[in-house]
């Protein structure tokens, strides 16, 4: 018996990558994926091999069930205080999101709430929201800073970031969203004068991994875009970018030519921009809940998929266009909304998720050599879109150990 050993038995379903060592899956590749039935074996929080371990320590009968990588969520605006159930009383009726953010609501509201709210009181919150995603198989999620809209308010919310990825069970990237509305009493010029002042500051934290901007009327322009990306190259830093959410802004060649890592919502991109993005090493990162609950318009992911683009899947969690926090509900959304496969949704929510993150070296794909990073399905893959709402994770494991295992579930696990 080898301690610390875990292994999976009697899978129905083992979910891989069509050869290992790819760092993301694009194009034909995504169909390739195999749901095969199987096994393996995990030890040291890495998965050993492609077989079960009769030795082990910790043995999941997994008849019946699909393994696949642990979900990653690359696109939160945790940590967070309040909520804005308000606002979305509002857009129900009616309300379009410019309007309500215009009258002090949207992003202002949830920095007046972070402003007001003790640190404990954000990391209770955020706390609960990532136990809540433990169990919707998240293993992987990133944080933003972005409501704060001052030096020390983003400063603050990036510490935040950094105590919130102590807290949990699920390891967490740090992004800078430090462009994601204009203050009060500043210009757009203003405060990213301010932004490049504020670097070396945020650089110091030792935490944060990428800058991030919201490009939009309401929000900053391509100017400034392009000025965040040198920034993030000056800094070693990758850019990600709020872009074409709720109008087009030809957004997207801007952030091809600064190296973005990745251009997120792209609801209204321009029809001209999907071929170069699905040709680039930048992810397309698709948020389903923002457009369902915000009634905005629909990202094209089938033509971003047959131009070839990394398609990337990602909650959006966020007090107030999108309080999902469900990788599942996510890919439930996308099939329907999207019309994606259950493979092409699965892909997006691991590997490809992953190299969002830069971490595609250790995890999104079940490979020899890979963190056991690893999420135990009470049903077929297939289920996970077609059964929609409906939380069909039995266990979630992170590095070889189980930190979610639902409560009927439990009789899967045997210790030795």
């Amino acid at each position: 018996m080898s301690a610390g050993s875990l292994s999976f038995a009697r899978a129905a379903q083992i979910l891989r990558p069509p050869a290992d060592g790819l760092p993301n899956l694009r194009g034909p590749l995504v169909e390739q994926q195999s749901l095969a039935p199987g096994g393996l074996s995990v030890h040291g929080g890495l998965i050993a091999a492609l077989h079960p371990d009769p030795d082990s320590g910790l043995v999941v009968d997994a008849s019946d069930c699909a393994l696949v990588p642990g979900l990653i969520d690359c696109h939160t605006h945790l940590p967070f205080a309040g909520w804005r159930a308000n606002e979305y009383d509002q857009k129900v009726r009616g309300v379009p999101y410019e309007e309500i953010s215009r009258s002090g609501g949207g992003i202002a509201a949830s920095a007046r709430a972070l402003a007001q709210a003790p640190d404990e009181a954000v990391l209770g919150q955020a706390a609960g929201l990532a136990r809540e995603m433990l169990a919707a198989g998240t293993t992987t999620f990133e944080c933003k800073s972005g409501y704060g809209l001052s030096r020390a308010g983003e400063l603050r919310a990036l510490a935040l970031a950094a105590a919130l990825g102590e807290a949990v069970d699920q390891s967490t990237t740090s992004t800078g969203l430090l462009a994601h509305s204009v203050p009060e009493g500043y210009t757009a010029d203003g405060w990213m004068d301010e932004v490049e002042a504020m670097l070396p500051e945020v650089l110091g934290l030792g935490s944060v991994s990428a800058l991030d901007i919201f490009v939009e009327s309401i929000a900053f322009s391509n100017r400034e875009l392009r000025r965040m990306g040198e920034l993030a190259a000056g800094a070693g830093l990758a850019l990600r970018c709020h872009v074409e959410q709720f109008a087009t802004h030809r957004s997207v060649p801007v952030a091809l030519s600064v190296g973005a890592r990745s251009v997120d919502h792209l609801a209204q991109i321009h029809p001209d921009d999907i071929g170069p993005v699905g040709e680039a090493q930048c992810a397309t990162v698709l948020l389903p809940g923002a457009e369902f609950l915000g009634a905005e318009s629909r990202a094209p992911a089938r033509a971003l998929l047959e131009a070839g683009a990394i398609l990337v899947l990602a909650t959006d969690a966020n007090p107030g266009t999108s309080p999902v926090f469900s990788l599942p509900l996510v890919i439930g959304l996308a099939v329907r909304l999207y019309g994606l496969s259950p493979r092409e949704a699965l892909a997006a929510v691991t590997l490809n998720a992953a190299w969002t993150l830069g971490l595609e070296h250790d995890r999104g794909s079940i490979e020899v050599g890979k963190r056991a990073d690893l999420v135990l399905l009470d049903a077929p893959a297939e289920h996970v879109a077609y059964r929609f709402g409906r939380n069909p994770v039995a266990a979630t494991f992170i590095a070889g150990e189980p930190v979610f295992v639902r409560d009927d579930q439990a009789w899967r696990l045997t210790r030795r």
